[in-house]
This record gives C-alpha cells, sequence and structure tokens, in this order.
C-alpha cells in the first residue's frame, strides 16, 4: 500500500460552509488566493491554523479546511503566541482588520509582532468598520463621514506598515486584494519567512466604504499612485518616468529625465536597522506614489524558538519533573 501523502488542489482547502461575505466584497479574493498558494507551499490541513479576531475578515477560519478558532476581539495575536510556543511544529495564520487588529487588538498586535513569534498575520485594510455597519476605524482618513462621525472624523489615523515597523516587525510587506499575482507572491514570502511576517492587504468595502483604494487600483491611476518595491533597486514608477530621491532625511518626487537613476534611492529590505522601511510607510497618496511589496526582511531570534529553549534547559538541568509533587510541593494547606 502507498505511503504517499495525496497532492493538495486549492479546492481541498475550502471547508463546506457558506462563506457569508457581501457580494463583491474583496475578501473573498484574499481567500481564493490563499487555498491557491497552501498548496503550492505544500502545507497540509492538519498542520496548518487560521487564528481570528472580530469582525468581517475574522470570519475566516470557517472557510478554510483546516484548524483554525474564531477567537476574541483583538486578541488573536495572544492565541496564536500560546499554540506556537506550545505546538511550534504548526503553520500559524493569524487573520485580522484595521479595526480588530490596531484598535482593542493594539497592544496585542505591537506585542506579537515585538517578540517575533514565528506565525503569518494578515490585516485587511478597508479602513471601515464593515461588520458593525460602518463606522470609522483606527485607518479611517481624517474626515471620513461614517456613521458614527457624520460631521468626519477629526481622529488622525495609524499606518498599519509604520506601527508594524516601529514595533521592529522582522517581515513587513503590503499588497492589493484586486493585484492577485502579486498578493499571492507576498503571501508566498510571509510564509517563508522565520518569524512574525505582517502582511497588509489594501482590501475593499463595496458597501461602507467602496473605492477607499480606487487610486491605488484603477488600471487609469495605479501607475502614478503606487511603487513596486523591490530589493535592490532604485525606487522608479509612473511607467519609468519618475523616482524617489532622498534630499536630507526626506524624500522627494523628481522626474528622471533630470536625474540619473544611480542617484535615486534604493531599496534595501535587508538593512539592519528599521529607518528605511520606515521612510518608504510615511510615503501616502497623494504625495508620493504608496510603496506595495516588502518593506523589511531581516533574520531574528523567534520567540517560540527562545521559550522552547528555555524549557529544554530548564528539563535537563532539573529532569522532566512531575506534576502531581508539583501541586503539592512549597506552600501548601489542608483545609478541616
Amino acid at each position: 500500500m502507498s505511503t504517499e501523502l495525496p497532492v493538495l488542489k486549492p479546492a481541498d482547502f475550502a471547508s463546506d460552509q457558506d462563506v457569508r461575505w457581501c457580494p463583491g466584497c474583496g475578501d473573498y479574493s484574499i481567500l481564493a488566493q490563499m487555498k491557491k498558494v497552501l498548496p503550492e507551499l505544500g502545507s497540509t490541513r492538519e498542520n496548518t491554523v487560521f487564528i481570528s479576531g472580530i469582525g468581517c475578515s475574522s470570519r475566516f477560519p470557517y472557510y478554510m479546511n483546516t484548524y483554525g478558532m474564531h477567537s476574541i476581539h483583538g486578541r488573536a495575536p495572544a492565541f496564536a503566541t500560546g499554540l506556537k510556543s506550545t505546538r511550534p511544529e504548526l503553520d500559524i495564520w493569524v487573520i485580522t482588520g484595521d479595526g480588530d487588529a490596531l484598535s482593542i487588538g493594539g497592544n496585542h498586535f505591537m506585542h506579537i509582532v515585538r517578540r517575533n513569534v514565528d506565525v503569518n498575520i494578515i490585516l485587511f485594510n478597508n479602513a471601515i468598520y464593515g461588520l458593525t455597519k460602518g463606522q470609522y476605524s483606527p485607518t479611517s482618513k481624517v474626515g471620513s463621514v461614517t456613521k458614527s462621525t457624520p460631521r468626519g472624523s477629526i481622529d488622525h489615523p495609524l499606518n498599519p506598515i509604520s506601527v508594524a515597523i516601529a514595533a521592529e516587525a522582522s517581515f513587513v510587506a503590503r499588497s492589493i486584494d484586486t493585484n492577485i499575482k502579486h498578493l499571492v507572491a507576498m503571501m508566498k514570502r510571509a510564509a517563508a519567512h522565520k518569524g512574525t511576517s505582517f502582511l497588509e492587504v489594501y482590501q475593499n468595502c463595496n458597501v461602507f466604504n467602496d473605492g477607499i483604494w480606487d487610486y491605488a487600483k484603477n488600471k487609469n491611476t495605479k501607475a502614478d499612485t503606487t511603487l513596486l518595491l523591490e530589493h535592490g533597486k532604485p525606487l522608479i514608477y509612473a511607467g519609468g518616468t519618475k523616482g524617489i530621491q532622498l534630499n536630507g532625511f526626506n524624500p522627494e518626487v523628481v522626474d528622471l529625465a533630470n536625474v540619473a537613476q544611480d542617484d535615486l534611492l534604493f531599496h534595501d529590505e535587508k538593512a539592519p536597522n528599521s529607518q528605511l522601511a520606515f521612510l518608504l510607510s510615511r510615503m501616502r497618496h497623494p504625495d508620493f506614489p504608496e510603496p506595495i511589496g516588502v518593506f523589511r526582511d531581516v533574520d531574528r531570534p523567534t520567540y517560540d524558538d527562545m521559550i522552547n529553549s528555555q524549557v529544554d534547559d530548564a528539563v535537563s538541568e532539573k529532569g522532566a519533573g512531575e506534576l502531581q509533587k508539583l501541586f503539592h510541593s512549597g506552600d501548601t494547606w489542608q483545609v478541616n
């Protein structure tokens, strides 16, 4: 009898649950690309886990034929940390949204990133609270008119990429829900990274925030409003006619008819410090093209490896121990 495992296809990762997102939602594309990517990575259903918090994106584990957990609002990173630390052989994906990760979950997001737990985080950013019907979120732009801000939001929005880099994330990337080829490539890069990989995906909510990313998606504008990051290459966009140059510590747009390519800013995703990656994260439309691709990809020890190394050292020094003896040792008392 053959012991070879069957070759899995995208359909093998689809659960039997009806997908309950609004027709036209960008979540469908991200789900489809994930099911496409996992077989190409050689992933198995029994060793793959999706953990989510609360929100439209957080329905994701229901739709994957793997292990999964629909957890508590903003707390998916805590569950993922515990699981990866005790089951390091598992491939764990945290699925979250801009509200789930950056509002109530902001503290948990920051700490899983700084600890560098070996999990993959995908943040669906639609700059709105979709599940609760259209309130502004931590990434909504100033002036956004929503059900909770009828006179326009007065909050300055968070930039997910900047937050991740400031927390010393070892892998940070951005993609777009409709840029399928690029999204697949970024998912593969994230999965290959040892440590916390963070991927922000510009995702359209066609009901409550339709068109928020159109400038980066429309074929007539995206060449001028986005910039593809490529390691070791100069920052060039607009069909090769414009680039980014540093003026002191500040980036500026230049015309390549007047500037040599060697004078442009070159991308280095492997830079040991995070200054360049952070600078790129601050480039926002309409003043600059918005970078898509890998901002940072560096090697750092992972939290789960280090914690298990400490456990192994303790066991080698003191033995495996017995749980019952531990329960009855130290400060104990008897109630009569």
